[in-house]
């Protein structure tokens, strides 16, 4: 995988986790995945579609972005979290807040950024 569809993948699975969060929130979407992949050592891209673990690679015909605003809105947020301390305490799981998945009794809850809830291994 090269560094620009790490990139791409990265950045899509913030448009279409978090893309109406405050930055803070995207950034910690995009902290999580990057957290996931240097913890499983996996490419971006297979940590990504792995099967169930990030929705919208379940739910989606497309995986193209439909608002390019928004798009290179998350694409800044990756930037960020590719220059930033990562304030999630090395997070990798999030939920919305509107929810309660039962794993999270099994994790330790750090924080929560936007509508998500952040959780750690």
């Amino acid at each position: 995988m090269t560094l620009l569809e790490g990139l791409l993948w990265l950045t899509l699975n913030v448009y279409h986790e978090a893309r109406s969060e405050p930055r803070i929130g995207q950034v910690a979407v995009a902290l999580v995945t990057l957290n996931r992949a240097t913890e499983r050592h996996l490419p971006i891209k297979d940590i990504i579609t792995q099967p169930y673990q990030f929705s919208w690679t379940l739910q989606k015909d497309s995986y193209l972005p439909d608002d390019p605003d928004a798009f290179f809105e998350c694409l800044h947020s990756v930037y960020v979290a590719l220059q930033v301390p990562d304030f999630t305490e090395g997070a990798t799981h999030y939920h919305l807040d509107s929810v309660t998945p039962r794993w999270t009794s099994e994790f330790t809850y750090i924080a929560q950024y936007g509508s998500h809830k952040f959780y750690r291994e």
